[in-house]
């Protein structure tokens, strides 16, 4: 009998602000007990820098990817693939993965990605990610949209990829900024159905976040 073949969600990190939301993706990728494929982009290394402080570096990816999460575990099931390497396995339609998340995406990568540009090894995973009829969540961080961007949007939607944008609902009664990116990240799940605990679902009652999170406040200093 033949071994069970690995199948990672590859995650694309681009170089747009709103690096934690790659990070909350990856641990709730986890959690679930999935595999990850992970590329980050050379823009994507500066915005992680600039918005955590941490260097995320080829040769020491294991180490940093670490730092980023807030955690080492789970990291055995990552695999890191450098944005250059376009010998990577996910460059082929052949490599066992159950879909592309990318968060958060790029204008260049949303319009690299809707024209088939494949300049870089996210670009060319995620034109794979389509032409293999594969999930394909592009979660784009950018405001204002213009028309050229909306334009490879819906070019997007139309070959199959869900346009996810990075906005955080507030009915779930996030009330802290962890809160708000877990509940994007959640939505990007979502979208591929991975199960998670990332936010509160709506249930169609009025006020019934709140209630929940006054109750569990209330409960913890009952407890004190």
């Amino acid at each position: 009998m033949g071994t069970v073949k690995r199948q990672p969600w590859v995650v694309g990190v681009s170089g747009a602000s709103g690096t934690p939301y790659a990070a909350s993706v990856i641990r709730a990728l986890l959690a679930a007990g999935e595999a990850v494929d992970l590329i980050v982009s050379r823009a994507a290394r500066l915005t992680i820098l600039d918005e955590t402080g941490i260097s995320f570096r080829d040769a020491h990816w294991r180490t940093d990817l670490a730092a980023w999460l807030g955690t080492d575990e789970g990291l055995d099931d990552v695999r890191y693939w450098p944005a250059g390497d376009f010998a990577a396995g996910p460059s082929s339609g052949s490599y066992p993965a159950k879909g592309m998340l990318v968060v958060p995406a790029t204008t260049g990568a949303v319009a690299g990605i809707a024209l088939g540009l494949s300049k870089d090894l996210l670009q060319r995973v995620a034109s794979v990610t389509l032409k293999e009829r594969r999930p394909l969540v592009v979660c784009v961080r950018e405001t204002p949209l213009n028309g050229v961007t909306l334009k490879h949007l819906v070019e997007l939607d139309a070959h199959g990829a869900v346009v996810l944008p990075a906005s955080p609902g507030f009915y779930a009664g996030g009330s802290t900024v962890r809160e708000l990116v877990d509940f994007v990240a959640g939505r990007v799940l979502d979208a591929v159905g991975v199960p998670h605990s990332l936010y509160l679902r709506w249930e169609g009652e009025l006020g019934a976040a709140a209630r929940r999170a006054d109750g569990g406040a209330a409960s913890t200093a009952e407890g004190e």
